[in-house]
This record gives C-alpha cells, sequence and structure tokens, in this order.
C-alpha cells in the first residue's frame, strides 16, 4: 500500500489529540450505544434426530429463520406488509427447503403444538409450506430496516415464552435479526434455534437443521 498524504497524517495527529483522555471515554461510549447486540456463543449443532430426541420432553422455544429468498438484503424501499409483490420473497429453492423441513420434522416426531410468525410473507410462506398452519404475530416482524423497536419487541417474545406451559413446544418463524435479539444466536435460512425459559430470558441449548 501506498504512504497517505502528510495531510491525512496530520489530521490524523489531530483526531488522536482530541479524543485523548476524557474525550475517548465519550467517543467510546458513543459508539457503543450504536453497537449491535454481541452473539452469544454459538448454541451446540445436532443432528435432527437428536433434536427430536431432546425436543420429545416438550418446553421449548424453537425461533426458525424464515427460508431461502431471492438475492438482496432486507426489503425494497416502500415495502408494505400484506402485499407479497412489494416486498423480498422466498426463491424456488427456498419454497422447496420450507417443505421438506416440515416434512423432515414430522417423520422425525417432532411435535409442535403452536406455530407464530412473523407478518412479512417469507416468514409466512416459510411457516405454511413447513408446518401448514401459522398465527400472525407482530412481535416476530423485522426491525432490520427500523431499529429502536427491537426493545419492545423481544420483552414481548419473553413475556410470552415465561407464561408456555409445561410439556409443550412452540414453533416462532421470523428472522435473523430477532433471533439475535432474543437468543443471541446466529442462523442460517431454514435452521432452528431451540431454548428454554430459564432466569428471566431464552437460554439458547442446541440448534438444528430439518
Amino acid at each position: 500500500m501506498g504512504r497517505l498524504p502528510v495531510a491525512s497524517w496530520r489530521g490524523r495527529r489531530r483526531f488522536a489529540r482530541r479524543v485523548s483522555g476524557a474525550g475517548f471515554a465519550v467517543l467510546v461510549a458513543a459508539l457503543a450505544a450504536h453497537a449491535r447486540p454481541v452473539l452469544a456463543v454459538g448454541a451446540e449443532a445436532v443432528s435432527l434426530d437428536e433434536a427430536a430426541r431432546r425436543l420429545a420432553s416438550g418446553g421449548w422455544i424453537l425461533m426458525m429463520r424464515h427460508a431461502a429468498t431471492e438475492p438482496g438484503v432486507g426489503d425494497p424501499p416502500e415495502f408494505r406488509l400484506g402485499a407479497c409483490a412489494t416486498q423480498r420473497n422466498l426463491s424456488a429453492a427456498g419454497r422447496e427447503q420450507a417443505r421438506q423441513a416440515g416434512a423432515a420434522m414430522r417423520a422425525a416426531g417432532i411435535r409442535l403444538h403452536e406455530v407464530r410468525t412473523s407478518q412479512w410473507c417469507r416468514c409466512r410462506e416459510t411457516a405454511e409450506l413447513a408446518f401448514g398452519r401459522a398465527a400472525d404475530w407482530p412481535a416476530l416482524n423485522s426491525f432490520f430496516a427500523s431499529r429502536g423497536g427491537e426493545s419492545a419487541q423481544t420483552d414481548q417474545v419473553r413475556a410470552w415464552a415465561a407464561t408456555l406451559e409445561a410439556g409443550r413446544n412452540a414453533m416462532l418463524v421470523t428472522h435473523q435479526v430477532n433471533i439475535s435479539a432474543v437468543m443471541g444466536q446466529f442462523a442460517a435460512p431454514g435452521e432452528v434455534v431451540a431454548g428454554r425459559w430459564r432466569a428471566g430470558q431464552i437460554e439458547p441449548a442446541f440448534r438444528f437443521v430439518p
């Protein structure tokens, strides 16, 4: 790499002097305020058969990221809920992925007593293709493009999880940002993270790909 112009080096030195001492502390605080949540250590990856064995006891909250989509990040400008044509949707491969995921879970004997989904079309379609049913739940809606509502939505999910009856398994089909906020985990499209309610939070225990 070539050297930076002298003016650039001088600019850096002036910046360093400005943020030294108390100024540096202010800068760190400002950056921290805008930082994304730190992900927890990745939950153990297990086979579908092992997941079925663990889930048999019930009392599990399962967060599934929607299946594979058409290329893109987030949604097109001015997208609208309820208008799938304005959103980033599942690809043909994603639809098949969702169908196969549901079939594999049923074949493994995994019982789901409740299925909830984000109102985004890619999540609803994933849930319907995989499980045949799903109840809309705005608490699972993506906040990727509108940061600020994640705390309220995450609190709703946790409050609900605290009331989950023993022996029941619930599937929540949602988005990566929501899974990160609730469980501190990264999930690939179609992947499921399983956790249990403990000490005021949903504690991730394992993950699997149906």
